[in-house]
């Protein structure tokens, strides 16, 4: 991966200006996007202040882990992020013109959607929820099942996926922006050379690991900031590292408790739609027809079938991967809303209901950690606070809006809650059958 120093990126974070986006639609970020007719692609994000790369002067902000993944200094990073900056919103690398990078990963949004799945060209829809692009840079892997390691591989995949931006090839949507004279000046700035899908790719990538998004309530207060978080947020935090177990996933490990990327880089299957698929069938059809190391095909496969929920074993053929997924970072959770790898869950309350009572019961595959919780509403309250506590200054209006919608919503309605189960034993799990 090309990558960038500490110095280098702060001084961009000053210095980069922000790029029009070639059509625009204004997103307030906080509920559902609007519903699109059939065919239709969503429209294109603006790319205002948000879309902005941002200050490496960010209380909690990894400066070790921050170090250790990026190379010595490179005086064409700045123009390298620029130019990816541009790349990111514009619709010309998608076969018809209407989708962009920026289209699933929307600023306004903390870099996602909105949407449960993702809508790309011609109004498909896929089965994946997009992920926040923020932080992105620190990603063991990319996507929800792991595919690819690193940001320019990620970069590549969308761009000739049939469901998200079409193209024929890499090299197809470069020869769209090839005869670009603004684009030629920019790729010789960059990288010494004309237009070529690699340093398209590198630039996307450059841009990327600007996006870099800390500085939280939460980050104030593991500093030393006392009165950074509420009470109630304070509880959260206490019952995140013990009874609601979200450190199981979401620390490096079960004994950090200050927390800083909210992830373990690891898999997961947490009993997420697996029950409405024919996950042996699924399994036997995947090692028929998609080959293991054919990403391209597995890229298909992830986005464009049922073969989706196989998750994690798309990728590895192992039978402990099944319906298996990455667990996701949790900074600005209260924005990049719906959740899940399905997006099927719409609040967070909805998603502690699940946690709470260890749902996927009958799911052979179901990761150990699962299990019923007995949390009590209030408890479930101070764990939402705490997480609502993980969002940067950029989205704290329209965090608080979220969280409030959310709130409100959960007042109504909580299709997720068990309380019977949640609080009794923990069932016997199933065995898996044979594949």
């Amino acid at each position: 991966m090309h990558a960038t120093s500490l110095a280098v990126l702060l001084l961009l974070s000053h210095s980069c200006a922000v790029l029009a986006a070639p059509a625009a639609s204004e997103d307030t970020g906080v509920g559902p996007p609007p519903a699109l007719a059939p065919g239709q692609a969503p429209p294109l994000p603006v790319a205002g202040p948000l879309a902005e790369p941002r200050s490496l002067n960010q209380v909690g902000l990894p400066a070790v882990l921050t170090k250790w993944v990026i190379s010595p200094p490179n005086s064409r990073m700045p123009a390298r992020a620029a130019l990816g900056q541009k790349l990111f919103f514009d619709a010309r690398l998608s076969a018809n013109g209407t989708v962009a990078c920026a289209t699933c990963h929307n600023p306004a949004r903390a870099f996602t959607d909105g949407r449960p799945t993702s809508i790309g060209i011609h109004g498909s829809v896929g089965q994946r929820n997009s992920p926040t692009v923020l932080n992105a840079f620190y990603n063991k892997h990319q996507f929800w099942d792991g595919r690819v390691n690193t940001l320019e591989q990620q970069a590549a995949m969308p761009i000739t996926n049939p469901f998200e931006m079409g193209s024929a090839s890499v090299a197809d949507a470069v020869s769209r922006i090839a005869a670009d004279q603004d684009y030629q000046s920019r790729f010789m700035e960059a990288f010494g050379r004309g237009v070529n899908e690699q340093d398209m790719l590198s630039a996307i990538a450059a841009y990327e690991q600007t996006l870099v998004s800390f500085d939280s309530p939460y980050d104030h207060f593991i500093a030393g900031d006392a009165s950074a978080l509420s009470d109630s947020a304070k509880r959260g935090l206490e019952l995140f590292n013990t009874k609601a177990r979200c450190n199981k996933c979401h620390a490096l490990s079960d004994n950090e408790r200050h927390e800083t990327l909210f992830m373990d880089n690891d898999f997961h299957n947490i009993g997420v739609g697996i029950l409405r698929h024919h996950v042996v069938q699924s399994a036997r059809q995947a090692e028929r027809e998609v080959a293991q190391a054919n990403l391209p095909a597995i890229d298909t496969a992830a986005i464009t079938s049922d073969l989706s929920v196989l998750g994690r074993f798309l990728v590895t053929r192992k039978e402990k991967d099944i319906a298996s997924f990455k667990t996701p970072n949790l900074r600005n959770v209260t924005v990049t809303g719906p959740y899940f790898h399905d997006g099927s869950m719409e609040t967070l309350w909805d998603v502690m209901d699940h946690y709470n009572k260890g749902d996927g019961i009958t799911d052979p595959w179901l990761d150990k950690d699962m299990q019923p919780l007995a949390l009590s509403e209030s408890e479930i309250d101070d764990v939402v606070a705490f997480v609502a506590s993980l969002t940067s200054p950029q989205y704290k209006k329209v965090g608080d809006e979220e969280y409030e919608r959310q709130l409100a919503k959960s007042k109504m309605s909580r299709p997720q809650r068990d309380t019977a189960r949640a609080f009794g034993p923990k069932p016997s799990q199933p065995k898996p059958p044979p594949l």
